[in-house]
């Protein structure tokens, strides 16, 4: 037992309640395709893999799913990231850096738009959104760990919902970063679970 766990972190598990949804957080070839220095990491890549499973037992019990990606019209539109590789132009809107990987790509099923900020929330459709659709369980995937699916998570347990994080669904430069910030998101925000647990929970639905 640590000193987190002493004073009473993580004692608690929060659950799926009646209606969750899917979001996917910038799963898009920037990230995933290797093109870009910032998109050459193995561990998103097995991320991604394990979304697309996710997402086909999504649509396959119709639970609603959401997909954005990150895009700026030029650098008047950034604030002030620390990342030099943004400011190449392949994060511009039009460039393929900026495409949905095809395996979670599906605008047919998948509400997708374009953020502007880390969170999946900030100052995007998606709330609008959750509360038509009725949901109050959020199932947070995507990259980077430590990054936009951190911030994301961070601000779906904020807005009240239900946040479950299935671990090998999310990735980030190393595994480090990833599993620390995981552990701290599931002291605090959400619970963290595997792939297995949330597929198991859905085929129940």
């Amino acid at each position: 037992m640590d000193q987190f766990e002493r004073a009473g972190y993580g004692q608690r598990d929060i659950g799926f309640g009646a209606k969750p949804a899917l979001l996917m957080v910038d799963f898009q070839l920037g990230f995933t395709d290797g093109v870009s220095p910032i998109g050459r990491s193995g561990h998103i890549q097995s991320a991604v893999d394990n979304t697309r499973t996710l997402l086909l037992a999504c649509k396959a019990k119709q639970i609603p799913v959401a997909s954005c990606r990150v895009s700026w019209g030029g650098p008047d539109e950034m604030t002030h990231w620390k990342i030099e590789t943004l400011f190449d132009g392949s994060f511009y809107h039009g460039h393929r850096c900026t495409e949905l990987d095809p395996r979670i790509a599906d605008s047919d099923y998948v509400f997708e738009f374009i953020k502007t900020a880390p969170s999946i929330f900030y100052e995007t459709p998606l709330k609008p959104w959750l509360v038509t659709h009725g949901i109050d369980t959020t199932i947070v995937t995507g990259c980077t760990t430590s990054g936009c699916v951190r911030a994301s998570v961070v601000d779906s347990f904020s807005a009240g919902y239900r946040t479950i994080v299935p671990a090998d669904c999310c990735g980030d430069q190393d595994a480090e970063a990833h599993a620390s910030n995981l552990r701290d998101v599931g002291r605090r925000y959400a619970d963290v679970v595997d792939l297995q647990a949330v597929l198991d929970h859905i085929q129940k639905s």
